[in-house]
């Protein structure tokens, strides 16, 4: 009788306890989680604080009971591993609250570790003021201090996926919420311009949201706390600390486990480590980006289930292999989704990778249905061969939807050329008869096609008004409202007529609302001889980064 033992429960731990028992019934299973819970719903934490999921319970999927009824796995919760003998193939365990310690042999073993929610090294970082979230005992402390507080002030350090949702949630908990972000901009993975979309969102529900503000101390006053910047002081009655998750790799480490250069442990294939008898899965594990080939760190639920399942499947000897890590993820900020798949520009260009650009910003469904909102997406891909290389969608309604299309096709390796053929499910109350996916490869398709030029709501600022006639293709009320710089008023139905003001002697950069109209009116003009250059994305993508800037100008 094999003898498993698993090292963690979560997402990967419990997820190879369960899939590896359906594989094998008389295997005998023990399963070690430092913690008091094994297996929770570690992604709705941020909801129990603002009262969206109200009971504790309900974050708990199962207990070493229902594991033990269902599984018959042997769950020790309050049980840290202390160290791997690989030579004996045994673990040295400790119960954290008798203190006995023991030795249990094994024929395989998962380890399963996580993160841990990183704690920075600055003066006052470890005030009972100021909390990290990552399990559901750090969840039951932050929510039952802000509802002793009831109001008052908070700041969240960090601007990542669960920074976001801690100040949407303890924003409808009633507390005033500041959110601070040593980086430019919120959301690693979305590139700049896109994140600007939630930085306004966040400004418009209320949010203090402090970019580029970098958090030096923390000194207990007589008021609360004061937080001392790098640009100033911030007055505040508690902190969360969000700034990202650290894998614990220190039994790997210590029983001489390779290490990969991201500080992951590196597995193979199969989720096997250097050491055969030895698996890992989850937070704690280095994976391959399925777009540049190199190591990363993405600490996702669904991975971390993908590769205990992999994991699983090959002790039984049924071989199946992890793919490449696409990182699509999706997060909810206030009334906008923010969706994402694949790489951002930044990582392109640190990766030397070439890569071409188109923004859109289509109605969720059809216009003429109520309820019909704007979705902004961001194609990046390759000119050479059409490959996607990765997408961003924000949007009220929809985004997901479209994010899930696009990772789908990554993942299939189809390219911007079959964008346009998918055949996706259209009703006015869902979609268009060309849904957003299908028109955004239609658009990178016209572009490898040398259709028409584009230009960039970045190289707006940079044009020079003796080489560029710039045109704004909108109707006189749209202009009046605002415009790019010194743009001319020309629109659309007016071109033709007016052909004689376009001079012959520079280079003609158009945009309209969303680009669409301005496509049009680039068609004409390159028709009759002029050079052209559509603006991506139109005034909606110029006026979203200028409206972050002038805010935080101010």
């Amino acid at each position: 009788m094999a003898k498993y033992i698993i090292v963690g429960g979560v997402a990967a731990g419990a997820a190879f306890a369960a899939k590896m028992r359906r594989l094998d019934e008389r295997a005998e299973m023990v399963l070690f989680e430092k913690g008091p819970h094994v297996s929770y719903a570690n992604c709705g934490l941020p909801y129990h604080v603002g009262g969206v999921i109200e009971k504790e319970e309900s974050l708990l999927l199962h207990t070493p009971a229902s594991l033990k009824a269902r599984m018959n796995v042997d769950v020790q919760v309050n049980t840290e591993v202390l160290s791997i003998n690989r030579a004996n193939k045994s673990v040295r365990v400790k119960n954290l609250i008798s203190g006995e310690e023991k030795d249990y042999r094994y024929d395989k073993l998962m380890l399963a570790p996580g993160g841990t929610a990183i704690r920075p090294d600055i003066p006052g970082s470890g005030l009972p003021e100021v909390f990290i979230i990552k399990d559901v005992v750090d969840t039951v402390n932050i929510k039952k201090f802000a509802d002793e507080k009831k109001r008052g002030h908070v700041t969240v350090v960090g601007g990542g996926f669960i920074g976001l949702e801690m100040a949407e949630n303890f924003h409808a908990h009633g507390f005033e919420v500041c959110v601070l972000e040593a980086s430019e901009q919120v959301l690693p993975p979305f590139d700049y311009e896109m994140a600007a979309i939630v930085h306004n969102h966040m400004r418009d529900k209320g949010i203090d949201l402090r970019l580029g503000s970098k958090l030096k101390a923390i000194v207990k006053s007589t008021s609360g706390l004061e937080l001392q910047l790098d640009k100033g002081l911030l007055h505040t009655d508690f902190v969360l600390m969000s700034i990202g998750v650290r894998p614990l790799t220190q039994l790997a480490v210590a029983a001489g486990l390779d290490i990969g250069a991201t500080g992951g442990i590196k597995t193979n294939q199969y989720m096997q480590t250097s050491d055969p008898d030895i698996y890992a899965a989850g937070d704690a594990v280095e994976v391959t980006s399925f777009v540049t080939g190199r190591p990363q760190l993405v600490p996702l639920a669904g991975i971390a289930n993908k590769q205990a399942r992999a994991a699983a499947f090959h002790i039984a000897g049924r071989a199946r292999k992890v793919y490449p890590v696409q990182g699509t993820a999706v997060v909810k900020v206030f009334d906008l989704t923010a969706a994402v798949t694949g790489s951002n520009e930044k990582t392109l260009k640190n990766n030397n990778i070439a890569y071409d650009k188109v923004y859109l910003h289509p109605l969720n469904h059809a216009g003429y249905y109520p309820g019909a909102s704007q979705l902004s997406l961001k194609l990046l891909f390759s000119r050479d061969n059409g490959c996607i290389l990765g997408a961003q969608v924000i949007g009220r309604e929809g985004a997901d939807k479209r994010i899930d299309v696009l990772s789908t096709a990554m993942f299939a390796n189809l390219t911007i050329h079959d964008l346009g053929f998918l055949e996706l499910a259209y009703a006015p109350p869902y979609s268009a008869t060309r849904d957003p996916v299908n028109f955004a490869g239609d658009v990178a398709v016209e572009v490898v096609k040398n259709a028409y030029r584009q230009f960039f709501w970045d190289d707006c600022d940079m044009l020079d008004e003796n080489k560029v006639f710039l045109v704004d293709a909108r109707s006189p009320g749209e202009y009046k409202k605002g415009t790019i710089g010194k743009a001319v008023n020309i629109p659309l139905p007016e071109i033709r007529a007016r052909l004689g003001e376009f001079p012959r002697d520079k280079d003609i950069y158009i945009f309209c609302l969303s680009g669409l109209r301005s496509y049009v009116s680039a068609r004409i003009l390159s028709q009759e001889g002029f050079t052209v250059y559509n603006l991506s994305g139109g005034y909606t993508s110029w006026e979203i980064a200028d409206r972050d800037r002038k805010a935080r100008a101010d």
